[in-house]
C-alpha cells in the first residue's frame, strides 16, 4: 500500500532519469495520467502511452534527452503538497519556479493544470509539484 502515489510517480521518474533509461513504466491512476499529460504538453517528456491491461493499468513514459549532451529535459521534480502537509494556493498567490521559467502543476476544481493556465482561468488549488 502506498501512502503517496504521486510521490512514488515522481520518484520513479527521477530514478529513471538518473539511470538514463529511455522508457519508464508506472502503475496508472487518473491523477498520474493527468500529470503525465501536463508533462507532455510542456515538453518535459517525449511521449506516453496508457496501457489498460490488468486491474490497474500502467503508464509507459518515453523520457526526453538532448541528443548532443544527453542531458534530460527534466532537471528537477519536487513534490510540494504531501499527505502530512497539504499546500493550497489561490489564483493570486500561486508560486513561481525559477522566476516563471519552471512549471508548477496544480490540481484544481477544473482538473490538473499548470500555474499559468490556472492563473488565466482564475482558479486555485492544491500545489502538487514543481518541474524544471
Amino acid at each position: 500500500m502506498l501512502t503517496d502515489p504521486i510521490a512514488d510517480y515522481l520518484t520513479r521518474l527521477r530514478n529513471a532519469i538518473k539511470a538514463k533509461h529511455r522508457v519508464v513504466e508506472i502503475p496508472a491512476s487518473n491523477i498520474k495520467k493527468e500529470i503525465t499529460k501536463v508533462l507532455f504538453d510542456k515538453g518535459y517528456i517525449q511521449s506516453y502511452k496508457f496501457d489498460e491491461t490488468g486491474p490497474q493499468g500502467t503508464i509507459k513514459i518515453a523520457l526526453k534527452y538532448n541528443p548532443v549532451t544527453k542531458q534530460s529535459a527534466i532537471v528537477k521534480l519536487e513534490r510540494v503538497s504531501k499527505p502530512g502537509l497539504r499546500k493550497y494556493a489561490g489564483s493570486s498567490t500561486l508560486p513561481r519556479v525559477l522566476g516563471g521559467l519552471g512549471t508548477v502543476i496544480i490540481s484544481t476544481s477544473k482538473g490538473v493544470m499548470t500555474d499559468k493556465e490556472a492563473k488565466t482561468l482564475n482558479v486555485g488549488g492544491e500545489v502538487l509539484c514543481f518541474v524544471y
